[in-house]
């Protein structure tokens, strides 16, 4: 049997280069739960054993320092990186997205967002986009019933108004099949499943990965995850097509997650380093991630209606 690693390295090498963002991928995924400082040193080790070379990796470092992503001190010649205050409200912003249960309660509604001003700003276009919500017309935004996004000023004004969309299911249907982009959407789920069901079969038929393996196979699985994750505006099963990829592609990054997740933590005990020596270990959150016990993806949006 072909290395389950072969066929995911060989994806990652024919696309462009992100290695600034499997990079952010290992901060928030590993290194943030353990507290959030790490040595340069520790992260070439794992991009190592995804044939990234050092000195593309020290570009890519350099560029998230300058573009605001990571914070770098030095001690002596070691250098230890960590995430900004940008980069981890970033993270904090994704992160229930990423690793949070499915709502599989929401009802068959959507909901207009009214900017409370015009024309809506990059930040409230952002926020919007995060939520899940396209645009209809300027003033006018679509999204998931869930998906509520609060202006956090120190005035918690709302940014927005936000009107309930009831009606028929087909219709509900018909206006989000116009409004998103769900083949595409689709698409990019299948194509993170045709990689990473082999790795799947071979831990379903027992087999097991060493643990620098399991901590590259986990980065590498969460950077393709969250890719296109967080592109999914995560709309009712009701108005989704039937069979929709985003159900089993959860559940294939869930069963791959945990297999390697023990492995993963034992590679960071033993070779995750800071200023002050081996990373802590992380809190129990972690082990919920992706697991029934997760919160849900939308349990920390607040109604602004």
């Amino acid at each position: 049997m072909q290395h389950p690693l072969s066929s995911i390295l060989a994806h990652l090498q024919s696309g462009p280069s992100r290695t600034w963002s499997i990079i952010l991928t290992l901060f928030g995924d590993a290194i943030v739960p353990r507290g959030g400082s790490v040595w340069l040193g520790t992260i070439l080790s794992v991009t190592d054993g995804m044939a990234i070379g050092p000195g593309v990796v020290r570009t890519a470092m350099s560029r998230l320092t300058a573009d605001g992503w990571l914070v770098r001190t030095r001690s002596g010649r070691n250098s230890y990186y960590r995430l900004s205050d940008r980069g981890s409200a970033t993270f904090a912003e994704a992160e229930l997205r990423i690793y949070g249960r499915p709502d599989t309660e929401i009802a068959s509604r959507l909901r207009l967002a009214l900017p409370s001003t015009l024309p809506e700003d990059d930040g409230f276009r952002a926020r919007m986009q995060e939520q899940g919500f396209v645009q209809l017309s300027p003033g006018a935004w679509l999204g998931p019933e869930p998906g509520l996004v609060r202006d956090r000023s120190a005035s918690e004004n709302p940014a927005a108004q936000f009107l309930t969309l009831h009606g028929a299911v087909e219709g509900l249907r018909l206006l989000v099949a116009r409004n998103w982009p769900l083949d595409r959407i689709a698409q990019t789920y299948e194509r993170f499943l045709t990689v990473f069901r082999p790795l799947a079969g071979w831990l379903d038929a027992g087999q097991a990965l060493p643990e620098r393996e399991a901590i590259v196979a986990r980065t590498l699985l969460i950077h393709e995850f969250r890719r296109v994750v967080l592109r999914d505006p995560h709309l009712p099963d009701t108005l989704l097509p039937e069979r929709w990829p985003g159900h089993e592609a959860h559940g294939l990054c869930a069963r791959i997650y945990h297999a390697v997740l023990p492995a993963a933590e034992r590679w960071l005990d033993a070779h995750g380093l800071d200023r002050d020596g081996l990373l802590p270990p992380p809190g129990p959150a972690l082990f919920h991630r992706l697991s029934p016990e997760a919160p849900s993806r939308w349990s920390r949006v607040t109604d602004s209606s």
